[in-house]
This record gives C-alpha cells, sequence and structure tokens, in this order.
C-alpha cells in the first residue's frame, strides 16, 4: 500500500490542516502517512489519534533545517519513529526563534514596500507556528499584486540573486548537531530531497555522521537521480525512503498527496529499523565484552 512520508500542514508551510491532510490520504487509497512539519512536531500526537479515526496510520516525523557550512548549503532532516520526540523540541525551538526574526523583518519591508499592513500578513500564518515566505505571498495575491504563489513576484522578493529582495538571513545547527539530536531522541535520520538541495554529493559525509536513510523517490528526483540515489543507498546500506513533500497550494509546484511514496518494501525496513540496530548494538557490545574477557 501507499505511504507517504513527508507532507506539511498548516503548523508550517503547508496549507491544509492536519485532519483535512489525513481525510485526503484516505479518500486517495494513501494507508500511511508522516507528518513532517518544519521545525515542528506539534502536530505528531493530534495526527494520530485523527488518523485512528480514519483508519489511516500516522507515524511520528519532522523535517530539521540544518546548514552544510563546509559545502554551504542548507540541507533538510527528515526525523521518524523517535522514541522521545520531545528531546527535539530544543533544536526546532532554536530554529523556530531564528525563523521568527527573519520573518518579522521581512514582513516589516513587504508592509513598507506596498500598501498591506503587517496584521494583514499575519493573519494568512493563522495556525502556523511561524510566518514563511508562502504567506506573505498569500497576502499580496489577497492584495491583487499578484496571482500566483510562485512566480514573477516570488523571485523579485525571495532570490537572493534579485536586486529587489527582501531576505533576512536565519541561522541553522549544523548537519552532524541535528543528526545527533535525532539519534538523542531515538529518532531515524533520513536526507531529505538531495536532489532539490543538490546534497547528493554529500551524502558520504553525511553518512560518516550517522546518517540513517536517503529520501529516494521525491518529485524532484527523475528517474535518473533515483538510479543513483538507490546505488548510494545500497552501497551504504542505508533506508530508502520517499514522499511527496506535500503542500497544498503552498507549493512550488502543483503536487498531489502520494504523488511520489514509499514502497512497502522499504517501509517495512524503516519501521524494523530501529529493532536491528539495537540487536547489532547488543550483538557489538557482547563481542567487544568477550574479547575482553580474553585478553
Amino acid at each position: 500500500m501507499a505511504a507517504d512520508l513527508h507532507c506539511h500542514t498548516k503548523l508550517s508551510d503547508g496549507s491544509v490542516g492536519i485532519e483535512d491532510l489525513i481525510v485526503i490520504a484516505q479518500k486517495s487509497g494513501i494507508d500511511t502517512i508522516a507528518i513532517t512539519d518544519h521545525d515542528c512536531i506539534a502536530g505528531t500526537v493530534r495526527g494520530q489519534i485523527i488518523g485512528k479515526r480514519y483508519g489511516v496510520t500516522v507515524i511520528s516525523g519532522v523535517e530539521i533545517s540544518a546548514f552544510d557550512f563546509e559545502a554551504g548549503k542548507k540541507v533538510h532532516i527528515l526525523s521518524y519513529l523517535a522514541d522521545s520526540p520531545d528531546r527535539l523540541e530544543a533544536v526546532c525551538r532554536h530554529t523556530s526563534v531564528a525563523r521568527k526574526r527573519a520573518g518579522q523583518i521581512m514582513m516589516l519591508k513587504v508592509a513598507s514596500r506596498f500598501p498591506i499592513t503587517s496584521d494583514f500578513i499575519i493573519n494568512h500564518a493563522s495556525g502556523s507556528t511561524n510566518l514563511y515566505k508562502q504567506h506573505i505571498m498569500h497576502a499580496l495575491m489577497d492584495a491583487g499584486y499578484t496571482d500566483k504563489i510562485f512566480g514573477e513576484l516570488y523571485h523579485a522578493l525571495f532570490d537572493p540573486t534579485s536586486e529587489t529582495n527582501i531576505l533576512a538571513p536565519t541561522k541553522y545547527p549544523s548537519v552532524e548537531k541535528v543528526i545527533e539530536e535525532i539519534h538523542g531522541a531515538g529518532g531515524i535520520a533520513v536526507l531529505a530531497h538531495p536532489i532539490w538541495t543538490g546534497n547528493t554529493d554529500e551524502i558520504e559525509k553525511y553518512v560518516s555522521m550517522g546518517l540513517d536513510g536517503v529520501e529516494v523517490w521525491h518529485p524532484s528526483a527523475d528517474e535518473e537521480d533515483i538510479i543513483r540515489l538507490t546505488a548510494i543507498c545500497k552501497k551504504h546500506k542505508l533506508l530508502m525512503t520517499g514522499g511527496s513533500d506535500f503542500h497544498g497550494i503552498y507549493g512550488a509546484k502543483s503536487v498531489t498527496l502520494g504523488a511520489c511514496s514509499t514502497p512497502q518494501e522499504h517501509l517495512d525496513k524503516l519501521m524494523s529499523y530501529k529493532a536491528k540496530r539495537k540487536r547489532a548494538e547488543r550483538k557489538a557490545e557482547k563481542e567487544a565484552a568477550a574479547k575482553t574477557a580474553q585478553e
């Protein structure tokens, strides 16, 4: 059965609520999803409760923002099945505070450039834990300055190469720090959409940091990309996941829930991964103890 392990809701930069997302999944024949809002774990428990009502399994997840300072690139790490998700609150809060500051700066710049108020923009972020670019663009749509979220105006305001951009810097934790935090919470660390963020060449480096898997099936990956990522995963014995990166109307492209999914074989491997890892750790401990006794 289909498993979409990368979905966003209104809690971050998605346009639909948790229950609506789950209903869409049920009516689309998708029996397993993961709610992976950006740097926000607030929807996990509620999602699982609502999911049971509709017969949809909701896997606990979160998409954590990071930065590869050596490569100078943004990196997104998906955390799945954390035993103690509350332990991820600190790293999520750190980024959320930084994003709030950046959002306020961008909002004030837009309010000074267009005849709209800060309150008008904030109203478009109602229900979200933060203010995202999509909320600003939605406000500008309602004010009549554009007819789409992503278009010429978006690029003028948010493209780093644009002379009229209003971007404000946001500091993110290192990739190593994020993977460490995920493991500390008893979770599984999976590199999100490496094709979209351009992180493919860095995968081996992230494996040395403890990366557990890679999101192979994603709207940004074509058949050649999938073949390449699959080969990398097999070489390093990494988990392979897939998801649509669903954002509703706030997505960069029109993508339906389940457009990309995790095959059952790989979903099973994800679900049994921690138990397998614990068995391997216990075996290693026993072998080390036996070796010490012999010495």
